[in-house]
C-alpha cells in the first residue's frame, strides 16, 4: 500500500496540537492515529474530540465494515483498515509505533468482540 497523496490526505478535526494527528486529550509519542467516525466520516484523534465538535453522537463500525480503511497513520498519512489496525503495533508503512492502550477505547469506535488482549499491551493510556 503507498502512501496517499497530499492531495487526497483527510482533513483531521477536532482539538489537534500537532500535524501528527495528536490532540489535547492524547499526546505522546505513539498517539499518532486519528479515526474516522462511523456516524460522520470524518477523522478525529479520539472520541472526546468527536464529542466536543459534533452535535450528534458517535456510532461504533458495525464489525462487518471492519475492513474500511477508517485508521490513519498522522505520520505517513497512510490509511489503514479497522481489523488490520486492530492486529498491529505499528504503521506498515512508515513503520511508526501506534498506542497499543487505544485498545481501551475500542468500545467508543468498533461494534462487535474486543479486540484480542493477547495482541495489545498493557501499554498506560
Amino acid at each position: 500500500m503507498s502512501a496517499p497523496t497530499p492531495a487526497s490526505t483527510p482533513t483531521v478535526h477536532g482539538q489537534t496540537v500537532d500535524d501528527q494527528t495528536r490532540c489535547v486529550h492524547y499526546h505522546s509519542a505513539v498517539d499518532v492515529v486519528a479515526i474516522q467516525f462511523h456516524c460522520c466520516r470524518r477523522f478525529y484523534p479520539c472520541y472526546q474530540c468527536h464529542a466536543q465538535a459534533e452535535a450528534h453522537p458517535a456510532t461504533q463500525w458495525p464489525a462487518d465494515e471492519w475492513d474500511h480503511p477508517a485508521i490513519l497513520c498522522g505520520v505517513c498519512r497512510t490509511s489503514i483498515g479497522i481489523r488490520s489496525y486492530q492486529a498491529i503495533h505499528a504503521c506498515p508503512t512508515c513503520t511508526a509505533p501506534f498506542n497499543d492502550a487505544c485498545a481501551l477505547h475500542a468500545a467508543f469506535y468498533f461494534a462487535g468482540p474486543d479486540p484480542d488482549p493477547t495482541i495489545w499491551s498493557s501499554a498506560p493510556i
